[in-house]
């Protein structure tokens, strides 16, 4: 990579140094008896640089072959393509004026409970012996420690009494517990779910951890405790779907899940609807629910979404082409494409450091496309813009959109469809564009509705933990292993999505839903959940 495309916003300040080195190469090349040229100094930083490893760059003034022609073979050396190329990243790329400041030493947070070690201070001066001391003032050092975790076993004790007048015992009732005779806690029931479904670290190693702490938990003893509170937590799931199934808009996507089958390993399917209004200032919590199904059959979105209508933002699966009918009961659903699909493919035709990098380890360089780093300059602007609307309302943005991004998105059609023309049907860049023109009312729905958002990254990034957690847990057992998991997913991500840390919270509910009123099941639920409200609960 030359040193202009790792550092367009510095040719600025450059060139006033290039002005002066060729007045100074001027008088040189006058002395020499052979005439100036006005930009040799500027084809060497662009041409002699990039023949350079980053490490031997030598300074501007001491570039060799600047009073010879040697950087006229480096130029010619370059092709069209990649001369397009550096000079649209170069001219793509803004780099924002920012003051430096100095870091500060970490800081903790107030509510941690303190212990102060005070070191034994010297009794006598280290100049004189003297033992007159007097304290002038202490310095502090504060380290954040980790304090074991602990076990310890609940004796619950139910007295028994019996009626000395009629013989009849009477006994306190059992408290509940999410898993048959009580073996586990809730604390250590929400730490098992949280590290499995949150943490991604599989039964088999949290087993393997258990016993190294005095505390053998027998692997399938673990995997029953799942199911148990999977089903404790069933009605809680079925509020978060109806609060899902409610939005205006939602994000749509799905990933591979490895299923174990006979002989085999199938792939089966995680899917994710997710809700989040805050981009364009809806009061509505965030929630994300999940679904499991053995295949990627398109009656499966059909029959998740049943009963909604209203916009889905998802990539261009044909399993979703039958919510977008016209005809379909409750309503039609309005589809929204993602644009950050539709710029991948193009951005990997323009990634100048991805081609330094496979250069470097000696891999085939991906021939750079200037007309590729064009498409990716026009869509990132829309995204800035996008970036300064968010949070605001719909009626904001769509007329923000209508401004500044509409003129953007007529000009980058227009751009796609002359190049369109000028490429073959097989070229990459062909399928690409054919890609997006095709589905052209999708890629605008932006700029019809203001809740509509330019990517789907929020499902995207619902389904990040899944995509880690491939690595540990390699596959799910069954298809109900599939299906408690998605549940499980459903609730501890809908309580990231809010802030809640889903550790805590599951401790709660799981100590507080047997007893909890049925109509008030919704004060659970992560959004309406605080510490302070598990802690009233308690007292009262």
């Amino acid at each position: 990579m030359s040193w202009s495309e790792q550092n367009p916003a510095h040719l600025p300040r450059v060139r006033p140094t290039i002005a002066q080195q060729n007045a100074q190469a001027s008088r040189e090349g006058q002395t020499a008896g052979r005439p100036p040229t006005g930009h040799t100094i500027e084809r060497d930083l662009g041409h002699g640089l990039r023949a350079r490893p980053a490490g031997n760059r030598p300074q501007a003034a001491g570039i060799p072959g600047r009073n010879s022609g040697e950087h006229v073979k480096l130029e010619s050396d370059a092709t069209e393509d990649e001369l397009a190329a550096e000079r649209a990243v170069a001219k793509a790329t803004t780099v924002r004026g920012f003051t430096r400041q100095r870091g500060e030493r970490q800081t903790f947070p107030e509510h941690l409970p303190r212990e102060r070690v005070v070191i034994e201070p010297p009794t006598a001066c280290e100049c004189c012996g003297g033992n007159r001391l007097r304290k002038l003032s202490e310095d502090v050092t504060r380290t954040l420690e980790v304090v074991p975790r602990q076990r310890k076993v609940i004796e619950t004790v139910r007295e028994k009494f019996s009626c000395r007048d009629c013989e009849k015992i009477s006994q306190a009732p059992a408290p509940f517990h999410a898993v048959a005779r009580g073996w586990a806690g809730p604390s250590l029931l929400a730490m098992i779910m949280f590290e499995k479904f949150g943490q991604h670290q599989p039964l088999n190693r949290q087993a393997e951890r258990y016993p190294l702490e005095g505390v053998p938990i027998a692997l399938s003893t673990m995997a029953d405790a799942v199911g148990s509170v999977s089903a404790s937590l069933d009605l809680l799931l079925r509020l978060v779907e109806a609060h899902v199934m409610a939005a205006e808009r939602l994000h749509a996507d799905d990933t591979t899940v490895p299923v174990l089958a006979k002989g085999k390993t199938d792939t089966a399917r995680c899917w994710i609807y997710v809700r989040d209004d805050r981009p364009f200032g809806g009061a509505g919590p965030p929630a994300a629910m999940f679904y499991y199904s053995r295949d990627r059959r398109g009656e499966h979105p059909q029959a998740h979404l049943v009963g909604y209508a209203g916009i889905l933002q998802a990539d261009a699966y044909d399993g979703y082409n039958q919510l977008y009918l016209a005809g379909r009961h409750p309503g039609p659903i309005r589809e929204a494409a993602c644009w950050v699909h539709a710029r991948r493919p193009f951005f990997a035709m323009a990634d100048i450091e991805e081609n330094a990098r496979r250069k470097a380890t000696g891999k085939k360089e991906i021939p750079l496309s200037p007309i590729a780093v064009e498409v990716v300059r026009r869509i990132d602007a829309l995204f800035e813009i996008e970036r300064s609307i968010n949070g605001r309302s719909p009626e904001e943005r769509l007329e923000m959109r209508q401004t500044l991004s509409r003129p953007l998105v007529e000009d980058l059609q227009v751009y796609m469809r002359e190049q369109l023309a000028k490429l073959s049907r097989g070229h990459d860049l062909a399928k690409t564009f054919n890609y997006i023109l095709k589905r052209w009312a999708s890629f605008t729905r932006f700029l019809e509705d203001g809740r509509v958002c330019l990517s789907n990254n929020a499902a995207e990034r619902g389904l990040r933990g899944i995509a880690l957690g491939r690595k540990s847990w390699l596959f799910c057992g069954s298809d109900r292993g599939g299906r408690r998991a998605a549940s499980m997913y459903s609730l501890i991500i809908t309580a990231k999505m809010n802030g809640v840390d889903p550790q805590a919270w599951l401790t709660d509910i799981l100590a507080r839903i047997a007893a909890h009123p049925a109509h008030r099941l919704d004060e659970l639920l992560p959004w309406n959940w605080t510490p302070a409200s598990a802690f009233s609960a308690r007292a009262a």
